[in-house]
């Protein structure tokens, strides 16, 4: 066996290789910590008023890839999309407690509302506030139709798997949420970011694509809560060639929403989940 460190082939030369890479710019990784991010370096740059000392998360997701946070209530997550092409699917669980996890089904159900938009509560299976959604730059979601399946892929692109090239949004999730010690039973429906769908009147879908490039959504925790994202086509993508876009994650420090929030108020329904979710977390200590 050679002895040299030239590649990597060693022991020695792959821990050369590896430390060489330190301080290297690369385009898709987590800042660590996130208040290094270069304000140019995501799209949008630091948000007006937001110190760099409270960011908590900076990545930018690349097509095809995934990513995944414990965050604290209050926290702020601005996601973008940064060249018009993007599609992420967001899974919410109630941190420590992940049992209680989004319910897209009573997201909608309970707010007479499919279409996400500013205020929109994302409810979990307990009737209680994980996030709001505060900012709307985009317009172009859904939170009917859910992510893809490797078995659909399989037969649209020819390959679904996590790794592949045209990874599913499932199977995305998947390994997301193994990193919580979650398994795939524990992933339920998503809300999917920055591609519109729309219900015709005879209850057909039509899709809507993008808003374009640096199109945003911001989500305020109102639970300390644990996010999985994924970014991967649309399952309702009408191209034939598999497409998505990166998405820019950037996620500051901030409080939630409190009773004489415009907010809290806005609905009976609103307020009853908000209700629900301050009673839960004064008993548990945390509000």
């Amino acid at each position: 066996m050679s002895t040299t460190t030239d590649g990597t082939s060693t022991t020695a030369g792959a821990r050369a290789h590896a430390r060489a890479q330190e301080g290297t710019v690369v385009a898709e990784r987590p800042w660590l910590p996130a208040s290094t991010v270069p304000a140019d370096a995501l799209a949008g740059g630091l948000p007006a008023g937001v110190d760099a000392a409270d960011l908590v998360w900076a990545e930018r997701v690349a097509g095809g890839g995934y990513a995944h946070r414990e965050l604290a209530r209050g926290t702020h997550v601005r996601l973008t999309d940064v060249t018009g092409d993007a599609s992420l699917a967001a899974v919410l669980y109630s941190a420590g407690r992940t049992h209680e996890r989004l319910n897209v089904a009573d997201t909608v159900k309970v707010q007479w509302q499919v279409y996400t938009a500013p205020g929109q509560l994302l409810l979990s299976d307990q009737g209680r506030v994980l996030a709001t959604v505060v900012e709307d730059a985009s317009g172009h979601h859904d939170t009917v139709f859910g992510t893809s399946s490797r078995a659909r892929n399989e037969a649209r692109y020819g390959d679904g798997s996590p790794h592949g090239a045209s990874p599913a949004g499932r199977e995305l999730l998947v390994l997301a949420a193994a990193k919580h010690g979650l398994t795939r039973r524990d992933v339920p429906p998503c809300v999917t970011f920055f591609q519109g769908v729309r219900v015709r009147a005879d209850g057909t879908a039509e899709t809507t694509g993008s808003a374009g490039a640096g199109a945003s959504v911001v989500l305020r925790l109102e639970m300390p809560a644990v996010l999985l994202l994924a970014a991967t086509a649309h399952p309702l993508d009408p191209r034939e060639r598999w497409s998505c876009g990166p998405v820019d994650v950037l996620a500051w420090r901030g409080a939630p929403t409190a009773p004489g929030d415009p907010l809290w108020d806005a609905t009976p329904e609103g307020r009853r989940a908000f209700l629900a979710t301050a009673d839960h977390l004064t008993a548990r200590g945390i509000a």
